[in-house]
Protein backbone atom coordinates (compact mmCIF):
# COMPACT_ATOMS: atom_id res chain seq x y z
CA UNK A 1 0.00 0.00 0.00
CA UNK A 2 2.86 2.36 0.84
CA UNK A 3 4.40 1.76 -2.57
CA UNK A 4 1.11 2.55 -4.31
CA UNK A 5 1.07 5.97 -2.62
CA UNK A 6 4.79 6.65 -2.72
CA UNK A 7 6.13 10.20 -2.92
CA UNK A 8 6.58 9.89 -6.68
CA UNK A 9 2.99 8.69 -7.19
CA UNK A 10 1.65 11.45 -4.96
CA UNK A 11 3.51 13.99 -7.10
CA UNK A 12 2.14 12.41 -10.29
CA UNK A 13 -1.36 12.98 -8.91
CA UNK A 14 -0.89 16.38 -7.25
CA UNK A 15 1.35 18.27 -9.70
CA UNK A 16 -1.41 18.77 -12.33
CA UNK A 17 -3.59 20.31 -9.63
CA UNK A 18 -1.13 23.13 -9.10
CA UNK A 19 2.40 23.61 -10.39
CA UNK A 20 1.85 21.68 -13.63
CA UNK A 21 -1.81 22.43 -14.29
CA UNK A 22 -2.75 21.43 -17.87
CA UNK A 23 -4.73 24.64 -18.48
CA UNK A 24 -2.83 27.40 -16.68
CA UNK A 25 0.74 26.06 -17.05
CA UNK A 26 0.70 23.80 -20.11
CA UNK A 27 -2.03 25.96 -21.74
CA UNK A 28 -4.03 22.98 -23.03
CA UNK A 29 -7.79 22.50 -23.23
CA UNK A 30 -8.45 26.24 -23.53
CA UNK A 31 -11.18 25.87 -26.20
CA UNK A 32 -13.61 23.95 -23.99
CA UNK A 33 -12.75 26.25 -21.07
CA UNK A 34 -14.18 29.11 -23.16
CA UNK A 35 -17.17 27.19 -24.49
CA UNK A 36 -18.77 25.39 -21.53
CA UNK A 37 -18.18 27.72 -18.59
CA UNK A 38 -21.09 30.15 -18.92
CA UNK A 39 -22.83 28.05 -16.24
CA UNK A 40 -21.41 26.05 -13.36
CA UNK A 41 -23.35 22.80 -13.89
CA UNK A 42 -22.11 21.96 -17.42
CA UNK A 43 -18.57 22.97 -16.38
CA UNK A 44 -18.65 20.46 -13.50
CA UNK A 45 -20.04 17.71 -15.73
CA UNK A 46 -17.49 18.44 -18.46
CA UNK A 47 -14.65 18.40 -15.93
CA UNK A 48 -15.76 15.08 -14.44
CA UNK A 49 -16.27 13.58 -17.91
CA UNK A 50 -12.74 14.50 -18.98
CA UNK A 51 -11.37 13.15 -15.68
CA UNK A 52 -13.07 9.77 -16.12
CA UNK A 53 -12.05 9.47 -19.78
CA UNK A 54 -8.45 10.54 -19.12
CA UNK A 55 -8.07 8.07 -16.25
CA UNK A 56 -9.56 5.07 -18.08
CA UNK A 57 -7.83 5.79 -21.39
CA UNK A 58 -4.49 6.13 -19.60
CA UNK A 59 -5.00 2.75 -17.91
CA UNK A 60 -6.04 1.00 -21.15
CA UNK A 61 -3.13 2.41 -23.17
CA UNK A 62 -0.70 1.60 -20.35
CA UNK A 63 -1.88 -2.01 -20.34
CA UNK A 64 -1.55 -2.25 -24.12
CA UNK A 65 1.61 -0.17 -24.57
CA UNK A 66 3.97 -3.10 -25.12
CA UNK A 67 1.74 -4.67 -27.76
CA UNK A 68 0.95 -1.52 -29.79
CA UNK A 69 3.11 -1.16 -32.95
CA UNK A 70 4.79 2.23 -32.88
CA UNK A 71 3.56 3.23 -36.35
CA UNK A 72 -0.14 2.94 -35.39
CA UNK A 73 -0.01 4.04 -31.74
CA UNK A 74 -1.86 7.34 -32.38
CA UNK A 75 -4.68 5.50 -34.18
CA UNK A 76 -5.00 3.02 -31.29
CA UNK A 77 -5.07 5.89 -28.78
CA UNK A 78 -7.81 7.66 -30.77
CA UNK A 79 -9.89 4.46 -30.95
CA UNK A 80 -9.66 3.95 -27.18
CA UNK A 81 -10.55 7.58 -26.44
CA UNK A 82 -13.40 7.58 -29.00
CA UNK A 83 -14.92 4.46 -27.43
CA UNK A 84 -14.79 5.98 -23.93
CA UNK A 85 -16.18 9.32 -25.13
CA UNK A 86 -19.10 7.52 -26.82
CA UNK A 87 -19.88 5.64 -23.59
CA UNK A 88 -19.75 8.82 -21.49
CA UNK A 89 -21.88 10.72 -24.04
CA UNK A 90 -24.58 8.03 -23.98
CA UNK A 91 -24.58 7.96 -20.16
CA UNK A 92 -25.04 11.74 -20.07
CA UNK A 93 -27.92 11.54 -22.54
CA UNK A 94 -29.56 8.85 -20.43
CA UNK A 95 -29.12 10.37 -16.96
CA UNK A 96 -28.40 14.09 -17.47
CA UNK A 97 -30.04 14.98 -20.76
CA UNK A 98 -30.41 18.73 -20.07
CA UNK A 99 -26.71 19.06 -19.30
CA UNK A 100 -25.88 16.93 -22.33
CA UNK A 101 -27.81 19.39 -24.52
CA UNK A 102 -25.95 22.35 -22.96
CA UNK A 103 -22.60 20.69 -23.62
CA UNK A 104 -23.70 20.04 -27.20
CA UNK A 105 -20.84 18.90 -29.45
CA UNK A 106 -18.17 19.58 -26.86
CA UNK A 107 -18.51 16.12 -25.28
CA UNK A 108 -17.70 14.55 -28.65
CA UNK A 109 -14.79 16.95 -29.07
CA UNK A 110 -13.16 15.48 -25.96
CA UNK A 111 -11.71 13.01 -28.49
CA UNK A 112 -9.42 15.78 -29.76
CA UNK A 113 -8.67 17.28 -26.35
CA UNK A 114 -4.94 18.07 -26.20
CA UNK A 115 -4.74 17.04 -22.54
CA UNK A 116 -5.99 13.53 -23.27
CA UNK A 117 -3.76 12.82 -26.23
CA UNK A 118 -0.80 14.48 -24.51
CA UNK A 119 -1.06 12.29 -21.40
CA UNK A 120 -1.45 9.13 -23.46
CA UNK A 121 1.60 9.88 -25.54
CA UNK A 122 3.81 11.45 -22.85
CA UNK A 123 2.91 9.32 -19.83
CA UNK A 124 0.74 6.24 -20.38
CA UNK A 125 3.01 4.88 -23.14
CA UNK A 126 5.97 4.91 -20.73
CA UNK A 127 4.44 4.00 -17.34
CA UNK A 128 2.44 1.31 -15.57
CA UNK A 129 -1.36 1.24 -15.14
CA UNK A 130 -1.48 2.56 -11.56
CA UNK A 131 0.79 5.53 -12.23
CA UNK A 132 -1.11 6.23 -15.46
CA UNK A 133 -4.41 6.15 -13.60
CA UNK A 134 -3.14 8.67 -11.04
CA UNK A 135 -1.78 10.87 -13.84
CA UNK A 136 -5.12 10.75 -15.66
CA UNK A 137 -7.14 11.59 -12.55
CA UNK A 138 -4.75 14.38 -11.56
CA UNK A 139 -4.77 16.04 -15.00
CA UNK A 140 -8.54 15.62 -15.31
CA UNK A 141 -9.15 17.23 -11.91
CA UNK A 142 -6.64 19.98 -12.71
CA UNK A 143 -8.62 20.74 -15.86
CA UNK A 144 -11.93 20.53 -13.97
CA UNK A 145 -10.61 22.86 -11.25
CA UNK A 146 -10.01 25.68 -13.75
CA UNK A 147 -13.35 25.12 -15.50
CA UNK A 148 -15.20 25.32 -12.19
CA UNK A 149 -13.40 28.49 -11.09
CA UNK A 150 -14.11 30.20 -14.43
CA UNK A 151 -17.75 29.05 -14.49
CA UNK A 152 -18.27 30.16 -10.87
CA UNK A 153 -17.41 33.78 -11.65
CA UNK A 154 -19.11 33.82 -15.06
CA UNK A 155 -22.45 32.48 -13.81
CA UNK A 156 -22.38 34.46 -10.55
CA UNK A 157 -21.52 37.82 -12.09
CA UNK A 158 -23.24 37.24 -15.44
CA UNK A 159 -26.52 35.64 -14.38
CA UNK A 160 -26.58 36.24 -10.64
CA UNK A 161 -27.08 32.53 -10.00
CA UNK A 162 -25.06 29.43 -9.06
CA UNK A 163 -26.23 25.98 -10.15
CA UNK A 164 -29.54 27.63 -10.96
CA UNK A 165 -30.05 29.04 -7.45
CA UNK A 166 -30.63 32.78 -7.16
CA UNK A 167 -27.70 34.53 -5.46
CA UNK A 168 -27.60 38.14 -6.62
CA UNK A 169 -30.99 38.73 -8.26
CA UNK A 170 -32.59 40.42 -5.26
CA UNK A 171 -34.60 43.61 -5.16
CA UNK A 172 -32.42 45.22 -2.48
CA UNK A 173 -29.33 44.76 -4.66
CA UNK A 174 -31.14 46.26 -7.64
CA UNK A 175 -32.22 49.20 -5.52
CA UNK A 176 -28.61 50.06 -4.68
CA UNK A 177 -27.64 49.91 -8.35
CA UNK A 178 -26.29 46.38 -8.85
CA UNK A 179 -26.84 44.96 -12.36
CA UNK A 180 -25.65 41.60 -13.71
CA UNK A 181 -22.78 41.96 -16.16
CA UNK A 182 -23.93 40.35 -19.42
CA UNK A 183 -20.37 40.49 -20.77
CA UNK A 184 -19.44 37.71 -18.34
CA UNK A 185 -21.56 35.29 -20.38
CA UNK A 186 -19.56 35.93 -23.54
CA UNK A 187 -16.64 33.56 -24.41
CA UNK A 188 -13.93 36.28 -24.33
CA UNK A 189 -14.58 36.77 -20.60
CA UNK A 190 -13.62 33.14 -19.98
CA UNK A 191 -10.28 33.88 -21.64
CA UNK A 192 -9.80 36.96 -19.46
CA UNK A 193 -10.58 34.99 -16.26
CA UNK A 194 -8.17 32.23 -17.35
CA UNK A 195 -5.54 34.92 -17.95
CA UNK A 196 -6.12 36.31 -14.44
CA UNK A 197 -5.67 32.83 -12.95
CA UNK A 198 -2.45 32.36 -14.93
CA UNK A 199 -1.19 35.78 -13.80
CA UNK A 200 -1.97 35.00 -10.15
CA UNK A 201 -0.31 31.60 -10.30
CA UNK A 202 2.85 32.90 -11.95
CA UNK A 203 3.05 35.90 -9.63
CA UNK A 204 2.82 33.57 -6.63
CA UNK A 205 5.23 30.95 -8.01
CA UNK A 206 8.22 32.73 -9.53
CA UNK A 207 9.65 29.45 -10.87
CA UNK A 208 6.82 29.35 -13.43
CA UNK A 209 7.93 32.62 -15.00
CA UNK A 210 9.94 32.33 -18.22
CA UNK A 211 13.54 33.42 -18.06
CA UNK A 212 14.34 36.46 -20.17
Amino acid sequence: MGQLFSKKNREVFSNPLGMDNPVTVQVLGICSALAVTAKLEPAIVMGLSVTVITAFSNVVISLLRKTIPNRIRIIVQLVVVAALVTIVSEILKAFAYDVSVQLSVYVGLIITNCILMGRLEAFAMQNGPWESCLDGIGNGLGYAKILIIVAFFRELLGSGTLLGFNILNHEWLTNIGYVNNGLMLMPPMALIICACIIWYQRARHKELQEKQ
